[in-house]
């Protein structure tokens, strides 16, 4: 499996996959806020950032997969994936365990360097409560879904990343059956 994951990641096809999934899935949050309604709040629009970033990972990695950006790739990949996680997690537990005392922001605080809520407003900009459960799925709230969604991205990713150090098995145009 890692030999067929390292080859894998020195082609495009599995970059722009990834791109492409987490793609759809902005798509997703888009629909849930523009055409359901659906309020974001702070954490989702943290959680959105982190799926940029392992679509940016996707993007970076179909750039140029035969050369050292593909490190550059997977490292945005982990990162991206964990702070997803986290973000998930956090905001899981805002939901299960609703208090006062620890809420989420008002607004995104995004550095003054990417001001995104400024840019693009109709993504970033966070009107909703990080304990209202406004969806579910199989019992399972967004915040639970993307935390399995990041999990899956961040295995993926630590396989792909041991997969460098095995070495592809080189084809010969003649084959023994």
């Amino acid at each position: 499996m890692l030999r067929y994951l390292n080859r894998c990641s020195y082609g495009r096809g599995a970059w722009l996959l990834l791109a492409f999934t987490a793609f759809a899935l902005e798509m997703a949050a888009l629909y849930f806020q523009h055409i359901m309604l659906l309020k974001p709040c702070v954490m989702c629009i943290y959680e959105r950032c982190a799926l940029f970033g392992v679509m940016g990972a996707g993007i970076v990695g179909a750039i140029a997969p035969r050369s050292p950006l593909r490190w550059v790739a997977i490292l945005i990949w982990l990162y991206s994936a964990w702070r997803g996680i986290m973000l998930a997690w956090q905001h899981t537990q805002y939901q299960l365990h609703p208090s006062p005392f620890q809420t989420c922001d008002f607004a995104a605080r995004f550095p003054s360097w990417l001001p995104l809520d400024k840019w693009l407003p109709s993504v970033f900009v966070a009107s909703g409560d990080c304990g209202d459960k406004a969806w579910s799925w199989l019992s399972l709230t967004m915040p639970q879904w993307l935390t399995g969604t990041f999990a899956v991205f961040l295995l993926l990713a630590v396989l792909v990343l041991l997969a460098q150090a095995v070495k592809p098995v080189k084809r010969s145009k003649h084959y023994i059956s």
